[in-house]
């Protein structure tokens, strides 16, 4: 194995998924050749996931994946008694999952390293079989749910602590490393915390979005939980179903840990920087490095900016219902009734969710816009922003979107929902940033209203529109440089990897 300066922790992002914070670790990797990178590559299930949709750069030296949700081989249920010791150190692990206010000791991470899944200490048979592990999940239950479906309550327990016994594993297996540094919190930021333990080297963590908010969307709108209330339960305050709660929890206990465990924590804008030390992140680790771009690559695209602004709006991002692609659907079925020539074109990869895509296409069909709104899949950015008269995000979550970004550089305004770091990238960080001017325009969440309000104004008035496009220009110019980017985390690495010189 050849010499790993930093080894990246990514939970179902790169290389196998494209765009978003994928392409911000490829910059990282490639704008800093100078550093071996070892990739260490977490999703829920191989089927998820297709061939790889980035060239691994030369300064990669391994790549290794893996499943939390698929097992090797089948086991072969038997009757088993349990070891009593290994089920006392569990039940103290799970106590202290139970309660997301505090997080998991570092001589619990290293019990959880030593013991899970060894023969000699808690092995997934005995998790999965042994009457003391049945008698541990009675107890749980009836303490924590005995108003609940046993049955959930059985099979959400399997499947939120099954994976723990992969993540042991692959820490007890991860190459030696210099410094490990996780893009999540979630499963990859709690293998970082694990991986810090097992090598005793620094952990450092970034996160784009905040991991345990954007899960707790997920549930929360999970069609696979079923809410089960009784029918006599006419409330409209009802408590969240169980199972969903149980699942945050879990994931509220994952980046508590993760922000324990970590050297530093480094968000993209203060606002998400304030979130992680209210879910528990030390202020003193905090920090913000924001994101960059390469201007120079966008220089073409700048030059070829029209006067007079195209009526053509793109929508560049995943088409995954976190990105809200139907109100944006919707703006353009408004709009058209005072822009009868406009176009809006959806642009990105479709195949993480192909049912959701499917939803899209039948919105397009009943609100007969198959003439006005086009899936384009992916494209090259830079090439197609040109043709573009206004970039537009209907986000329910964002961090700090590097397409706007990119839309700035090119002269192209923006319009976004008021999530993230939109407002301050389209509006302006500070006083002194707010006095470029802005470059587009700030939206509610799911309000196709108020965006093709928003379009229309942008679209119809030359004068106003070239005036935002240089806004942007200048914005990026002086704030959102890649060049700064690298600089802070060279600094952040290099502190690390002296250590151990």
């Amino acid at each position: 194995m050849k010499h790993i300066d930093i080894c990246l922790l990514l939970e179902g992002t790169y290389p196998y998924v494209r765009g978003g914070v994928s392409s911000w670790v490829h910059q990282l990797i490639t704008g800093l050749p100078h550093y071996k990178f070892y990739l260490v590559f977490i999703g829920g299930s191989k089927a998820f996931y297709g061939k790889q949709h980035y060239e691994l750069p030369d300064n990669v030296v391994g790549l290794e994946e893996h499943y939390l949700m698929d097992r090797d081989g089948i086991l072969s249920p038997r009757a088993r008694r349990g070891k009593k010791q290994a089920f006392s150190m569990w039940q103290a692990i799970l106590s202290r999952f139970s309660n997301s206010e505090q997080s998991l000791s570092a001589d619990q991470l290293d019990i959880l390293i030593q013991q899970l899944g060894h023969d000699n200490g808690l092995s997934y048979d005995d998790f999965l079989y042994s009457e003391r592990s049945w008698q541990v999940l009675v107890d749980l239950y009836f303490s924590q749910s005995a108003n609940q479906s046993f049955v959930d309550y059985f099979w959400t327990f399997r499947n939120i602590y099954s994976p723990l016994f992969t993540l042991a594993k692959i820490a007890r297996q991860l190459p030696k490393a210099t410094m490990f540094h996780s893009i999540s919190t979630g499963y990859a930021g709690f293998l970082g915390a694990l991986a810090k333990q097992s090598q005793k080297v620094p952990f450092l963590l970034t996160e784009h979005g905040i991991y345990t908010k954007e899960r707790t969307i997920d549930l929360t709108q999970a069609s696979w939980i079923k809410d089960r209330h009784s029918a006599l339960d006419t409330s409209i305050h009802k408590k969240m179903e169980l199972t969903r709660q149980t699942w945050i929890s879990f994931f509220q206990q994952l980046g508590r840990t993760a922000y324990d465990q970590a050297n530093d924590i480094i968000a993209l804008y203060d606002g998400n920087r304030q979130r992680q030390i209210k879910d528990g992140a030390p202020v003193e680790k905090t920090g913000i490095i924001v994101n960059g771009i390469n201007m120079q690559r966008f220089a073409q695209a700048y030059q070829q900016r029209n006067t007079s602004p195209p009526k053509v709006v793109g929508l560049i991002g995943r088409v995954v219902p976190i990105k809200d692609i139907k109100t944006f659907i919707r703006t353009i079925r408004v709009a058209i009734n005072q822009q009868p020539d406009l176009q809006g074109w959806i642009i990105g990869p479709t195949e993480e969710d192909p049912n959701y895509v499917k939803e899209c296409e039948l919105l397009i069909n009943s609100l007969d816009l198959k003439q006005h709104v086009k899936f384009l899949g992916m494209q090259n950015v830079a090439e197609i922003l040109p043709k573009l008269g206004a970039c537009m995000l209907t986000s329910i979550s964002e961090a700090q979107p590097l397409v706007l970004l990119e839309a700035m550089a090119a002269g192209i305004p923006c319009i976004a929902t008021d999530v993230g770091a939109c407002k301050e990238i389209v509006e302006g960080m500070n006083d002194q940033d707010q006095q470029l001017g802005r470059c587009g325009y700030i939206i509610n969440i799911a309000d196709p209203n108020q965006a093709s309000q928003a379009l229309l104004t942008l679209l119809s008035d030359d004068e106003h529109w070239q005036q935002m496009s240089e806004n942007g220009y200048q914005r990026v110019k002086k704030y959102y440089q890649e060049a700064t980017m690298y600089q802070r985390y060279q600094s952040l690495y290099q502190e690390y990897l002296s250590w151990q010189e």
